[in-house]
């Protein structure tokens, strides 16, 4: 590996290159991460000491991925805390539910009428049900949106998602990573997953008091070590149990949530959250080869049709029954349709589990088509409104007012 360190810098530089267009495009960063990935790789050239080919380096860049993965599911984990979830209200449920309702009951009709096994239809009904929360909060603040009425619904849907995520990610894994076949095996493998998160929880939401003492710490040398050591250990046990790593640090983001440190913990791990969660889109896109995504169009091109589909019902009932108008029930709907780091995590779980290799390329294909039309059609949803309005004839009706404001930071 003599040019080990060569091709993690290229790599860096591709990223800084990517982030820069998007920056001048004003377009989510997403895409471009993913994008630059499948550029290089196996398939592209090599000039002397610098390899775009990345065989030395695959393997680091796929475990420095790994990390992002765990510092973006941590740092969720902190944004969102058991405390603040439990306080969400009854329309916040209701919205969510309905949301999650819709667009899972699509994603699973979607692979049964493929004609796709169960794990794979399980993925692939996961994938195409949550949203990107990072694409998805960036917008809201990019277009200055956080005050409209419907941004409280918005980001309760999405909390709503990240519980289910973590439940379902549980059960999923139980059934991919532990290979069990039977109903009996999977059913176990499910209960000790969710036993698991609900022990760390209770546990780690009794020991709060103590951890705000234990993390009392003055030197921030120590006190990185001492929050990155739990953060790892946790998310490595939690594999050992057939429980994604991912959640894992989800559940060490939630539990130190309700301290008195999150604050800076948050603004420890911010930068962390975002190199490594660059890296892990980027190892995203170097798994795919280019030229496999023909096989996955037909598939990604009506999963999309589906999702547009199953978001703009959803978001018009979850809006509705919350009291909101239809022009801003319809902003739901268009502004959540962005797919992203959950779908890719859903995928990689996929091919950890040996399930079949068309689930790579058709998650990328699919996020890449959704995280470009997801802030299209956020930006232009009242033309969007305006169009659909002409057709459906919606009745409006007073909104009820903004209750929250989207945190800037959480999206930077």
């Amino acid at each position: 590996m003599d040019h080990l360190v060569l091709e993690v810098g290229l790599a860096i530089a591709l990223l800084a290159i990517a982030g820069v267009l998007s920056a001048k495009l004003r377009f989510s960063v997403v895409p471009f991460y993913i994008l630059i990935g499948m550029a290089v790789g196996p398939h592209a050239p090599h000039f002397g000491p610098f390899d775009f080919r990345f065989i030395e380096s695959a393997p680091f860049i796929d475990f420095l991925g790994r990390i992002g993965v765990l510092f973006l599911l941590f740092y969720l984990g902190l944004e969102f805390s058991v405390g603040r979830l439990i306080k969400s209200g009854k329309s916040i449920a209701v919205g969510g539910t309905i949301y999650i309702a819709i667009n899972f009951t699509l994603g699973l009709m979607l692979g049964i009428f493929s004609g796709f096994p169960l794990p794979e239809t399980l993925i692939i009904a996961g994938i195409t049900t949550i949203s990107s929360s990072a694409i998805v909060a960036k917008v809201l603040v990019d277009l200055k949106r956080t005050a409209n009425p419907e941004t409280e619904m918005i980001l309760g849907i999405i909390m709503f998602e990240d519980v289910f995520l973590a439940v379902y990610i549980s059960i999923l894994s139980g059934l991919v990573l532990s290979g069990s076949s039977s109903l009996g095996g999977v059913l176990l493998s499910a209960v000790i997953a969710l036993g698991f998160m609900l022990l760390v929880i209770v546990i780690g939401r009794k020991m709060v008091p103590l951890l705000n003492k234990a993390l009392n710490i003055r030197s921030n040398e120590l006190f990185c070590l001492v929050i990155f050591g739990a953060l790892f250990l946790l998310a490595g046990f939690s594999e050992t149990i057939h429980v994604a790593e991912a959640i894992g640090a989800l559940l060490v983001g939630l539990v130190l949530a309700e301290t008195e440190h999150q604050e800076r913990i948050e603004h420890l791990i911010l930068p962390f959250r975002d190199f490594f969660g660059a890296i892990f889109f980027f190892s995203f896109g170097l798994s795919i080869v280019p030229s496999e995504l023909g096989g996955a169009v037909v598939l990604s091109v009506i999963a999309v049709i589906i999702t547009l589909f199953g978001n703009f019902l959803a978001g018009m009932l979850a809006g509705r029954s919350a009291g909101l108008s239809s022009r801003a029930s319809s902003n739901i709907g268009l502004t959540i349709v962005s797919r992203g780091e959950f779908s890719i995590i859903l995928a990689n779980l996929g091919k950890a589990g040996g399930l079949a290799s068309f689930i790579q390329p058709f998650a990328a294909l699919y996020v890449l088509i959704l995280a470009i039309l997801g802030p299209l059609l956020t930006k232009e949803s009242k033309h969007v409104y305006n169009i659909l309005n002409k057709i459906f004839k919606f009745k409006d009706h007073k909104e009820k007012p903004a209750k929250s404001r989207l945190k800037d930071e959480s999206t930077s």
